[in-house]
């Protein structure tokens, strides 16, 4: 069996775009909070696809729905209504307080969509067309060209210039900072609730209340990215409304299709009726009946379960446990993070750690060089946690 691992490693090598460096396994894979490999090795996922998969693998529920989908139909276009898509907007708008909807195809899709929504906004209120945007040094809003401009990391940016333009960078919790970009003409100021692939920085609750006053008194739109933070994993649905704050526009995907690739943007009524109209923006798969129909069963499955309970009470747990290993050792700098997305900060690279931890049977990933960052399926369980622990630390231990 080794050499069918190896082989379809090699095989992969070959064939696909050297964009990733993947860890030397071959997944097959998952039940609940588990994953296995080709070989049959089990592995603790506290990655979950990257935020992704809430539920947890081989849901029966969310799989039957699915399958249940696809013998009827899996996809008709939006030149017509379909019933799955209609529900799912309807849920989507009981749980996030927003207006309208949008379904896209992914989270960078989700953030491209909200871009044209605000510069569609400001530009039928004066008809110009060199509107600007404030975005965060460290966020990350994907890999396409819009939502790349707006992404804090010249590292990622460099390569492609130019970008769409008209883009200025304030800083995560320094008001003065953004203060400092605000011209006669801003549109929209964007950021991540809590930062994800910048290092697992939540916003302040007085940084983001100042940001909405601004955009408030200027007519300036808010744009809150929730496409990780978001779908409970702070243990609110969406991680603004901790803050008793509301975004004109938000983002969300990752585990709002819990594996199927979904994601969407969403408004308010206010900015529904002052920007993107019929022909403004589109999508051939986005909203499609499949998707739509995971979206259902995952709001289903959230509610029944009483996922955000659960992410309230583990979380808490896993805080606890995290800032031990931050007592105990003198290499790590600190824990942050809300509910089950925390981060620890090292004063060295983690990558070793990590391979470590993947060899004994638990998935992690890194937020930054010098971060762990933990994500795993909102189901774990305090026994989960305390597995996590004993394997790290002994990886920390070596």
């Amino acid at each position: 069996m080794e050499k069918m691992m190896k082989e379809y490693i090699e095989e992969a090598e070959q064939a696909l775009l050297h964009t990733y460096n993947r860890y030397q396994v071959v997944l097959d894979k998952g039940e609940g909070v588990y994953l296995y490999d080709i070989e049959g090795k089990k592995y603790l996922d506290f990655c979950a696809g990257i935020a992704v998969f809430a539920l947890g693998y081989a849901n029966k529920k969310y799989n039957d729905a699915l399958k249940a989908q696809i013998d009827k139909v899996i996809h008709t276009s939006n030149y017509y209504y379909n019933v799955p898509a209609i529900e799912a907007a309807k849920k989507l708008k009981k749980v996030s307080g927003m207006d309208r909807v949008f379904f896209t195809n992914s989270g960078a899709e989700a953030v491209e969509g909200a871009i044209k929504a605000a510069r569609k906004y400001a530009y039928l209120k004066d008809g110009r067309t060199d509107h600007e945007i404030i975005a965060m040094e460290h966020s990350f809003h994907g890999r396409t060209m819009g939502a790349l401009s707006v992404t804090g990391n010249p590292k990622y940016r460099e390569a492609f210039e130019p970008m769409i333009g008209n883009i200025r960078f304030a800083r995560l919790n320094d008001f003065d900072s953004v203060l400092s970009q605000v011209t006669e003409r801003t549109c929209a100021v964007i950021l991540e609730t809590v930062q994800g692939e910048g290092g697992i920085f939540p916003a302040k609750e007085r940084f983001l209340q100042q940001v909405k006053e601004l955009c408030e008194e200027k007519d300036i739109l808010l744009i809150l990215d929730e496409i990780q933070c978001g779908m409970g994993r702070t243990g609110f649905m969406y991680a603004w409304q901790k803050y008793g704050i509301k975004p004109d526009i938000m983002a969300t995907a990752k585990a709002l299709g819990c594996g199927v690739p979904v994601g969407a943007f969403l408004m308010t009524e206010e900015v529904a009726a002052r920007s993107l109209t019929s022909g403004d923006h589109g999508t051939t798969y986005g909203g499609n009946p499949l998707a739509a129909a995971a979206i259902n069963i995952v709001l289903d499955l959230f509610e029944e379960n009483h996922i955000i309970d659960n992410v309230k009470e583990t979380g808490v747990y896993l805080e606890e446990k995290l800032d031990s290993l931050v007592s105990r050792f003198d290499f790590i700098r600190e824990r942050r993070g809300l509910g089950l997305m925390q981060g620890l900060v090292f004063d060295r690279p983690v990558g070793d750690i990590i391979t470590a931890a993947l060899e004994r049977g638990l998935i992690l990933i890194n937020a930054g060089a010098d971060i762990i960052r933990f994500v795993p399926p909102l189901i774990i369980t305090k026994e989960h946690v305390d597995e996590m622990m004993a394997i790290l630390t002994d990886c920390m231990a070596i």
